[in-house]
């Protein structure tokens, strides 16, 4: 069983799959194909030429379908490689190589957001006309308080593995 985008034929099924309604994949799919020839110089097809490899992917669109697909399922490399006719290596470098155009389209119409800042004066004008701001904090690493009553404070409570 494979995967394809001739299989989507509603609008529900390009949303379930993509995240994206047909006429939105088709403008992405412009941009993939002219990020992806800047990024390696000749098509998909071009490339597969000079290789006596069979590929799973064929053209740009099916490896922007790919990309999204993985993106949306959440699928482990070995459950999409098997939805999609692949190896989980496969899977795995294909989603790499997608993602890498989609990261280029998205830092050059800036979509893309803002990661690393290099301080705080960085970080306030960056969100300056932003109302509010949730940051998820939960997990953050602390160093372990030597008192054995501030300790307490910070206990997560998962107990020690008992020999």
């Amino acid at each position: 069983m494979k995967i394809r985008v001739s299989d989507l034929t509603t609008e529900r099924k390009w949303r379930a799959a993509t995240g994206c309604d047909k006429q939105r994949f088709e403008k992405l799919l412009e941009l993939f194909k002219k990020v992806y020839m800047e990024i390696h110089g000749q098509s998909v097809e071009e490339r597969q030429v000079k290789t006596n490899i069979q590929y799973c992917l064929n053209s740009e669109a099916e490896l922007l379908f790919f990309t999204l697909f993985s993106l949306k399922s959440g699928l482990t490399y070995d459950l999409l490689g098997l939805v999609c006719g692949m190896e989980a290596s496969n899977a795995k470098r294909n989603q790499k190589a997608g993602l890498k155009v989609l990261q280029r389209i998205f830092d050059e119409f800036g979509y893309a957001p803002k990661r690393n800042f290099m301080n705080l004066k960085d970080f306030e004008s960056y969100f300056a006309d932003t109302e509010d701001l949730i940051i998820d904090a939960t997990e953050q690493r602390i160093q372990r308080p030597s008192d054995k009553e501030t300790q307490k404070q910070y206990y997560s409570g998962k107990k020690k593995l008992i020999r």
